[in-house]
């Protein structure tokens, strides 16, 4: 164990220079900083003078080596329209995100594992041919036009839902405000919870349905049935738990991509999130906030990766942490 995590350390590691490497690398590329920092009256004299203090005249390596001494030390730099460390206009904009993606995973769970196991089981019923048809439909349509039917459907034409925001907060600790904890809250969680999950729930009820029919042809399987064991032990003992090793393979990848995906359902919602963020900073050429948020999600897609590693171990004890593979 402890020389798996060492390795995934070092592995991370070297992903994470990678990471940052390729997202300094494209600032210059995003416009020009100056145009939002300062005003059009401002001289090209000064233009210049500025440029030269914020060191953006320097050649790359030594910008990229100064950014690195600073990143290592917590510091993503400083951005320009909220003049506030970038790391920490991020970790404000942090919770809205996650518990966005929580929401959505929640549903996920809920629904993706009864539905593929039930799929599986009945592979001929109406219900799975109705479930299979709508994963579908569910694959093929963009999140954003899911997420904008919602709205227009149970806000403005049902007004049973808020069509924006997160509604009540509850301060719990540092910058961690929740809506979890209101009615209020709750309920500007569900559409765009629904709407982010819509991308991903259609995945894992195939993947799920794929994979317990393959465990559903095993041997083993045959032989729990000779032997007289109730179906209910044998479907969600012996099957569900071999099923789920490729389940929580993709699931990891697809958890730290939710949050790339918070970019378009947080647009239409105006959930005040790290996606939303993003778009903004991109508009206003906030390139040390765009640079941050690139390395904050590299580093979630990273821990989520290693924490799936560790799980295999749980759910299937053949698979050995050491060699990073099945046994």
């Amino acid at each position: 164990m402890l020389a798996f995590l060492i390795r995934r350390l070092f592995q991370g590691l070297v992903v994470m220079f990678v990471i940052s490497l390729i997202s300094f690398s494209i600032q210059d590329n995003l416009g020009d900083p100056l145009r939002e920092l300062v005003g059009q009256s401002v001289s090209e004299v000064e233009r210049d003078a500025l440029r030269e203090e914020l060191g953006l005249n320097d050649p790359f390596l030594m910008q990229y080596s100064r950014f690195l001494g600073k990143a290592v030390q917590g510091d993503l730099g400083t951005s320009y329209f909220f003049k506030e460390p970038a790391l920490t206009v991020i970790l404000k904009k942090l919770p809205a995100t996650l518990e966005l993606v929580a929401g959505a995973t929640l549903l996920i769970v809920i629904f993706s594992v009864p539905l593929g196991v039930y799929s599986a089981i009945k592979p001929r019923s109406l219900l799975t041919r109705i479930v299979m048809g709508v994963s579908i439909v569910g694959i093929s349509v963009p999140v954003f036009l899911t997420a904008i039917l919602l709205v227009y459907i149970f806000a403005i034409q049902l007004g049973l839902m808020p069509s924006y925001g997160r509604g009540e907060l509850v301060h719990v600790f540092g910058y961690w405000d929740t809506g979890f904890l209101t009615s209020d809250g709750l309920l500007h969680l569900v559409l765009p919870s629904i709407a982010l999950s819509s991308i991903m729930m259609p995945l894992f009820i195939r993947l799920i349905r794929a994979e317990m029919l393959e465990v559903l042809s095993a041997d083993y399987v045959r032989f729990a049935r000779a032997k007289g064991l109730r179906l209910s032990r044998i479907y969600f003992l012996h099957a569900l738990k071999n099923t789920m090793l490729p389940v929580i393979t993709v699931g990891g990848v697809q958890i730290g991509t939710m949050v790339a995906y918070t970019i378009l359902t947080e647009r239409v919602f105006q959930w005040p999130g790290m996606g939303f963020m993003f778009l903004e900073a991109v508009n206003r050429v906030d390139t040390p906030l765009i640079v941050a948020y690139l390395i904050v999600v590299g580093l979630i897609f990273v821990v989520t990766n290693t924490l799936v590693d560790l799980v295999y171990g749980l759910v299937n004890p053949t698979v050995r942490l050491t060699q990073g593979a099945p046994a």
